[in-house]
């Protein structure tokens, strides 16, 4: 079907407003306007930060089609679109690059000025939307939206990635793997022998267990009040695993004490205070890492005590794994081609679109690392 500028008419699950159930609609997507790329969506990833805009806890506009985390194949592209042509093989990108603002073009910097994640305005960047349903314009998610059979994306949050890439697992490269795996060898540059501590074993937390074996960690703590998780974690390299609700100490404590000096690297992939504290307090005081790489609601605060912060240990936010995403989310997929990487043990179930209730059922019951639906 040629789509080149024309609207499609297409199902996707809208969420009408905050803390409803998702809903399946037939949606109108408009076509990509200049600099924009319109996506065949072929998978696409459940991630945290999805729920947490389901739940109300990360503020965003309603209502919106959720989703960020997708594969596709490009359908047809705007004017000025040249990074990516009709059947390119893509992924979507919560953190766009755009090469021109101050984080693109800083050596370290990858959180690009265009992204619409801090704050989520819901819209393009010409500040209209491309979704409509039932005569009313539907919001974007962080305008990427892929809960949908077909998407408008920018060009800035599109990679373009190998012809041979599976698309049907691929989709968690955009988002969750680069996410925790890159936390760990890519921003913490974890070392051969070193102690870590994950916080949350989900998806993004199992890649960060998966980045911290494959730089040599010796011992690999994992921490999670779900312990359906720890069969899956142990296979991926964690060598021992804590449930908060089941130790008669804090897990900091615990940590400090099976360890003697605190860990060299503690990762937070849960999203909340509490966890980032207890990533905190488990480092050790002189030259441990503590990486924050969950998202938190914006109105949370995050209190430390100020005297022992000159102790030396360092504390860090961590976003997509400070790749810089359109140069180098294409390379990790070609270190997957490559068996340098492997994602399949994360992608513990796939169900089509239409079970999507189905999917975040499992979701919620922790019965996933992460779930992909199949377009």
């Amino acid at each position: 079907m040629n789509t080149s500028g024309k609207a499609v008419t297409c199902w996707a699950a809208i969420a009408w407003k905050k803390i409803s159930p998702l809903s399946i609609e037939e949606v109108q997507v408009e076509p990509p306007k200049a600099g924009e790329v319109h996506i065949k969506m072929i998978s696409s990833g459940i991630c945290g930060s999805d729920d947490h805009v389901l739940k109300g806890t990360f503020p965003v506009k309603f209502p919106l089609i959720p989703g960020h985390e997708g594969a596709g194949i490009v359908e047809s592209i705007g004017d000025k679109v040249s990074s990516v042509k009709p059947g390119d093989k893509v992924l979507t990108l919560i953190i766009p690059q755009c090469r021109e603002c101050n984080s693109c073009l800083h050596c370290k910097g990858n959180f690009c000025e265009k992204q619409d994640v801090l704050p989520s305005s819901g819209l393009m960047l010409d500040g209209t939307s491309r979704f409509t349903c039932k005569g009313k314009s539907i919001y974007h998610s962080f305008r990427v939206s892929t809960f949908t059979e077909y998407s408008v994306v920018p060009e800035i949050a599109v990679a373009k990635i190998d012809d041979a890439a599976p698309l049907d697992k691929v989709c968690l490269i955009s988002c969750g793997v680069p996410t925790g795996y890159g936390a760990a060898v890519q921003s913490a540059k974890v070392t051969p022998g070193s102690t870590c501590v994950i916080f949350g074993l989900g998806g993004v937390g199992s890649a960060i267990v998966m980045g911290c074996k494959a730089s040599g960690a010796s011992r690999i703590i994992g921490v999670d009040i779900n312990e359906k998780k720890f069969s899956q974690a142990r296979a991926l390299g964690v060598t021992d695993c804590l449930n908060p609700r089941k130790l008669k100490k804090s897990v900091q404590e615990v940590v400090m004490e099976m360890m003697g000096v605190g860990v060299d690297f503690a990762f937070e992939a849960v999203g909340l205070v509490d966890t980032m504290t207890a990533a905190w307090e488990s480092c050790n005081k002189s030259y441990g890492v503590c990486l924050i790489v969950g998202l938190a609601s914006p109105e949370s605060q995050l209190s430390l005590e100020a005297a022992k912060i000159i102790t030396g240990k360092t504390l860090k936010g961590v976003c997509l794994g400070d790749y810089k995403t359109k140069d180098c989310i294409p390379q990790l997929v070609a270190d997957y081609l490559q068996n340098k990487i492997n994602i399949d043990p994360v992608v513990t179930h796939q169900l089509p679109f239409d079970q999507l209730h189905k999917a975040l059922e499992l979701y919620h019951a922790g019965e996933v690392i992460r779930c992909v639906l199949l377009f």
